[in-house]
């Protein structure tokens, strides 16, 4: 028993998603798949005026999420549209160690740090870890594996994962 009695039961599993590595090229599209081996969520690669733009989708081809990056500032950063709500995803200005930062327009900032070149590294929300991102999960080449807290927008979370992806293998 937890906690007041609550038994460590009452927190849902994680849900595990298999992801590619960064597309070959604009126009490729790949599948994400859930640890059963569905095909669960697409990713869609678009050339759409001189800007890489992805739309995430559900397995009957409706749009999740556009995903497009932004190349015209300081730092490259990417921006996720999904229905009204958007959120801008950007690497840190902090010394050595890379770092992104997830700033949807409504709700707290999140974060993501670890090693992003290796697809080793956790996506944080008020220092709680909302994702872990592994390539050890998986034994296929150019494949790893994305653990999301089930009670977190899932779409929303692979999408992020999809900007960290493009912008750390840019």
């Amino acid at each position: 028993m937890g906690l007041f009695n609550r038994s460590r039961n009452d927190v849902p599993a994680p849900i595990k998603y298999q992801m590619r590595e960064k597309l070959l090229s604009i126009g490729d599209d790949y599948w994400i798949e859930n640890s059963a081996g569905q095909k669960v969520f697409k990713v869609n690669g678009k050339a759409v005026r001189f800007r890489e733009t992805f739309i995430l989708e559900d397995s009957r081809g409706a749009e999740l999420a556009k995903i497009q990056e932004r190349k015209l500032s300081v730092r490259d950063k990417m921006h996720i549209q999904r229905g009204s709500s958007e959120a801008t995803v950007h690497k840190a200005l902090i010394g050595i160690r890379d770092r992104y930062t997830i700033n949807p327009d409504s709700g707290p900032d999140l974060k993501a740090k670890g090693n992003f070149v290796d697809h080793e590294y956790d996506i944080e929300r008020d220092g709680h870890t909302v994702a872990t991102v592994s390539k050890k999960w998986f034994r296929l080449r150019d494949t790893y594996g994305v653990e999301i807290n089930a009670n977190e927008d899932q779409a929303f979370i692979l999408a992020i994962t999809v900007c960290i992806d493009e912008l750390s293998h840019d």
